[in-house]
């Protein structure tokens, strides 16, 4: 009995014990299958929120830097929207059917035909809508500068927005606009056209390489954002303008014999006098000098002023050049030719002097030293009358009593090479006075003892400018001539009492 009951109890908490192990095991199951489940739902939430994210990515890089991946498509952003929108895409876009033949400029705001491109741009909303135009009407036949207006030859009369968009659109089409500051300027450049890869990609190159090449040419040199005045000038003709004469309010009586453009606010005065004034413009002053001390001359009304304003240069008597001080106004030093002086010029760093008279020679003076450093003939003349060196010191041109100029390189002449570097034989008589302008490509030349004896030498090809002096504007008997500081300007006096001025249009600075 006892065996009975023990095998029972035995029995049941076996049976109890596999009970509870196949609930337990049930339990573990039915929790791996929820885990699992919710694993899965996990993923897929992280999936499509990659997808989303990716999308979004793609979306914003090709809004800022063009098509990269795929090419925009219309209505195509995602499948959802696709059924959403029931595939309504022809309000999205429209095929171009008139790319052999000319556009109509009234299409609409939205196209812009600029080199055989047609751009088509998405048509902003406005503000601001004014109910009145479409009340409105507008008569565009009646008016001759709104006829353009017109698609069709027998229209007339046009309601107000119309008459507003096609105004636009004539405004567009006048004013196309800069390509680069057109919105899908990047994403055309950009394109992942497949067919036009290759060539767009040369073009974008080639572009690009331009753009690189300005900004370097920018950087390295101002040379192409400098005026006019810094480019060579051309022969043959030049581009002048006769203006007012400067003394047109007070003519004189008397022959001009001294015309300069002043770059300091004093004046020298001269005449056949022992004496010279020095007039201070900005004291209101005026200073009498002279007579010169130990010096016998009776005139001295031919001078010339170093560069520097610091000296003056008078011609004396028997080959004696006076030098003064400007500051001191008294005699420094004197020079002396083998005969009579003529013309003198100062270099152009004021410490040499060049000299010409009755001997034919040309003198080199160091006004350190007060000594002659070289001494040339000044070839074909016997007697020379006028002098004037360049403003870069490279060259310097003589003049004669025969009326011929001879151009010469300095540094050959101190070498000792004579021979000029042209000789200008375009005046007959005295040369009497010459002039470099501030960048030494024009010479002028005069002679006062023929009318309208004046010519313009072209220094790059040492040839005469055909239009000056003109034939219909005569310039009576020249006595001086000088030019602005910059060029600008030119101005001639002349026997009869009158300073003529001209402008140079070559030059844009006075």
């Amino acid at each position: 009995m006892a065996s009975l009951i023990s095998q029972n109890i035995t029995h049941s908490i076996g049976d109890e014990k596999s009970k509870r192990k196949t609930k337990g095991e049930g339990k573990e199951e039915s929790e791996k299958k929820i885990n699992r489940k919710r694993k899965k739902e996990h993923n897929e939430e992280n999936k499509e929120v990659e997808i989303k994210d990716k999308k979004e990515m793609e979306k914003l890089e090709n809004l800022l830097f063009g098509s990269l991946y795929n090419p925009v498509g219309f209505g195509k952003d995602d499948e959802d929207e696709k059924r959403d929108d029931g595939g309504n895409d022809s309000a999205m876009f429209f095929v171009d059917r008139t790319a052999d033949s000319a556009l109509s400029v009234y299409e609409g705001d939205a196209q812009l035909v600029q080199e055989g491109i047609v751009e088509v741009e998405k048509e902003r909303k406005p503000v601001w809508v004014d109910d009145e135009e479409e009340k409105a009407s507008i008569k565009i036949a009646s008016v001759n500068r709104l006829r353009k207006l017109r698609k069709e030859e027998g229209e007339d009369v046009v309601s107000g927005s119309t008459y507003v968009k096609r105004l636009r659109a004539q405004h567009a089409k006048l004013n196309p606009g800069t390509e680069w500051a057109q919105i899908d300027y990047q994403s055309r450049n950009y394109s992942s056209d497949d067919e036009d890869s290759d060539e767009e990609g040369k073009h974008i190159d080639d572009y690009g390489s331009k753009d690189v090449k300005l900004v370097d040419d920018i950087l390295q040199s101002n040379e192409d954002l400098v005026v006019k005045s810094r480019t060579k000038l051309l022969p043959g003709l030049l581009e002048y303008s006769r203006l007012v004469d400067a003394n047109a309010v007070d003519p004189s009586n008397a022959p001009i014999n001294s015309i300069q453009f002043h770059k300091n606010s004093q004046l020298l005065l001269v005449g056949r006098r022992k004496f010279f004034h020095v007039l201070d413009l900005v004291k209101a002053s005026v200073d009498k000098v002279g007579p010169l001390v130990g010096r016998e001359e009776k005139s001295l009304e031919s001078f010339e002023v170093s560069p520097d304003s610091d000296t003056i240069a008078f011609l004396g008597n028997e080959g004696y050049i006076l030098l003064v001080s400007t500051k001191t106004k008294e005699l420094i030093g004197t020079l002396k030719m083998n005969g009579t002086v003529r013309s003198a010029a100062f270099s152009d760093d004021g410490q040499q002097l060049l000299s010409s008279g009755g001997d034919g020679h040309i003198y080199h003076w160091d006004l350190r030293t007060r000594t002659c450093i070289h001494k040339g003939i000044d070839e074909g003349s016997i007697n020379g009358t006028a002098l004037c060196t360049s403003p870069n010191g490279s060259m310097f041109a003589s003049g004669s009593d025969s009326g011929i100029v001879n151009i010469y390189n300095k540094q050959e002449f101190l070498g000792g090479k004579r021979r000029p570097i042209k000789a200008i034989e375009n005046l007959t008589t005295k040369v009497d006075f010459m002039k470099f302008n501030h960048d030494a490509q024009i010479l002028a030349i005069s002679s006062g003892m023929k009318k309208n004896s004046s010519k313009l030498i072209h220094i790059p090809s040492f040839t005469v400018f055909s239009n000056w002096p003109s034939p219909n504007r005569a310039v009576h008997y020249p006595r001086c001539l000088d030019f602005s500081p910059h060029g600008g300007f030119m101005a001639l006096g002349n026997a009869a009492g009158k300073v003529l001025l001209y402008k140079l249009h070559h030059y844009h600075d006075a």
